[in-house]
């Protein structure tokens, strides 16, 4: 049965074939047909001389290689340069697409301790006016018989510093304070006047319940010849402006001052002081359209990742104003010198020392070469991205090669920009130098190579907003260390990390004589600790 089932699943096959061919063959013709070997399978290397003699295959290769060359040249592809931590970052002054590949050092970066944030102890803004200072508000606001017009003078930041010191000038007079009139900037010939700049109504707004502010005089006062006063004297008391002006102010209605940098004194009663970070760090923000691209070149600078922001101050007024050299070359330092003979009035100050001297005494910029080995040695990972803030540097963008050699992925705002969102402010230096406020102001690391206004200005304010870390360059105690080439790198670094342990962004305490919107604590800054000392 089995046998049976076996021989019903066989299948036969058939191959027709036409009856004359079978009748040519013989029957030996037909044995060997029948058994004939198979085909004989070429080899391999049978085939690849078949193709390799296949002229296509020249043709096809000797285009591939033209491809990759022009993709090559097209890419300025340099093979010994290290790759972006930004994927899809395109350089627009290059035209080229830098790609990462290495993830791992991107993770190492993000882990470095160089991003670790200070220990802000606590301390919130915390602006508490006192009774007596609020009573005096409601009465202050009211009045319409006293206006105080100011003319603010410098680049954006000195002009910030002025409009504080304006509000709280018009505090102590009671009286309502005209929009600041911006003098045109000699040097970069700036027309900017205040609405380019700052948010009118937002000012007017957070100050409406402490001085008034009004964008022109009104029609009772239009016509009055306003009292001038030029001379009001260096770090004057709230009790000297009373004395010398509410007489005028009061006779005339409006009075105009001029020339305020630094015309009041740093140390105020309490509630001025306050008054003078409401203003700083509430009141003068930025007209919204630099803020909205601020903050996009922070994001796209920012990237998922952590970045350190330098305001570089290496132009060659600078240097001039400074009394300093720039140290690039021979030709430079001479080109400097020079004009500084020509015009001995650009010097601000200390004309009786010598560079040397002033460089010793920490009076001096930071060079481009003293600014990458102290990131380098506070421990700034190679991959660092780096936003680039100030002018073009004495010497051009070349003056900066010792710098992102070591440092490549180095973005200004330029870098950062499409094209033509920068054109609406680029023929005016203050609102170049508001969006690099603002890059810098919210990046997790920051250190200017220079004190000056900006650096000074957002010290300040990363210190309100929660003490970010701002490295302040120890520059008096480390230069004897740059000049010391005894010293082998691990030991040049652990000095210089034990020179910065406490210019880190750290709370510190306003001393006297300083500025209160520099060193907000304790006077606009608080903790638990000075909130129950308190009580």
């Amino acid at each position: 049965m089995a046998e049976s089932t076996s021989k019903k699943n066989k299948h036969q096959c058939y191959i027709a074939v036409p009856s004359q061919i079978i009748n040519s063959l013989s029957s030996s013709d037909f044995q060997t047909l029948l058994l004939s070997p198979k085909k004989k399978t070429p080899t391999l290397s049978v085939k690849l001389k078949h193709f390799l003699s296949n002229p296509r295959f020249w043709i096809f290769l000797l285009f591939l290689f033209g491809l990759v060359g022009m993709l090559l040249m097209w890419l300025d592809f340099d093979p010994s340069l290290p790759f972006s931590e930004n994927p899809c970052f395109i350089s627009q002054e290059r035209g080229e697409i830098i790609s990462t590949v290495n993830e791992n050092s991107i993770v190492n970066d993000e882990k470095s301790k160089f991003w670790k944030q200070p220990d802000g102890l606590g301390y919130r803004p915390c602006l508490d006016f006192s009774e007596e200072y609020r009573k005096a508000s409601r009465e202050i606001v009211k009045d319409r018989t006293k206006y105080l017009m100011v003319v603010v003078s410098g680049g954006m930041n000195q002009q910030r510093n002025q409009i504080v010191d304006a509000v709280v000038i018009a505090r102590i007079l009671g009286a309502a304070l005209v929009v600041p009139v911006f003098q045109v900037n000699p040097i970069w010939g700036d027309e900017s006047e205040f609405s380019d700049i700052f948010d009118v109504d937002h000012f007017k707004n957070v100050l409406a319940n402490a001085v008034r502010i009004v964008s022109s005089l009104p029609s009772t006062h239009v016509m009055t010849r306003p009292v001038e006063e030029k001379r009001t004297p260096l770090h004057t008391s709230p009790e000297w402006i009373r004395s010398h002006y509410t007489r005028k102010l009061r006779r005339e209605g409006v009075l105009l001052l001029r020339g305020l940098d630094s015309r009041l004194s740093k140390d105020l009663p309490s509630d001025l002081q306050k008054l003078r970070c409401k203003v700083a760090f509430h009141a003068l923000r930025f007209n919204p359209s630099i803020l909205e691209l601020g903050n996009k070149l922070t994001e796209r600078m920012r990237s998922n990742r952590p970045f350190l922001a330098l305001h570089l101050r290496m132009e060659k007024d600078v240097w001039l104003r400074t009394g300093c050299l720039p140290g690039l070359s021979h030709k430079y330092d001479e080109m400097i010198n020079n004009e500084r003979k020509r015009r001995p009035d650009l010097l601000t100050s200390r004309s009786n020392m010598t560079y040397h001297d002033r460089k010793l005494a920490g009076l001096c910029p930071l060079n481009v070469l003293e600014v990458t080995r102290l990131i380098k040695a506070l421990g700034a990972p190679k991959g660092a991205r780096i936003y680039w803030a100030g002018g073009i540097p004495l010497g051009g963008k070349e003056a900066l090669q010792p710098l992102t050699k070591e440092f490549p992925h180095f973005i200004s705002k330029e870098d950062l920009a499409l094209p033509g969102e920068l054109e609406p402010f680029s023929k005016k230096a203050s609102l170049m130098a508001a969006i690099d406020y603002i890059v810098c102001e919210n990046s997790d690391v920051f250190m200017p190579s220079h004190g000056g206004n900006m650096g000074h200005a957002i010290q300040g304010h990363r210190a309100y907003a929660g003490h970010k870390k701002t490295i302040t360059p120890n520059k008096r105690q480390m230069l004897p260390h740059f000049l010391n080439s005894s010293l082998n790198e691990a030991e040049f670094n652990r000095i210089i990390l034990d020179l910065h342990k406490d210019s880190l962004g750290h709370p510190e305490h306003r001393k006297t004589g300083r500025d209160v919107t520099k060193y907000p604590v304790p006077e606009c800054m608080c903790n638990s600790t000075t909130i129950h000392s308190s009580m």
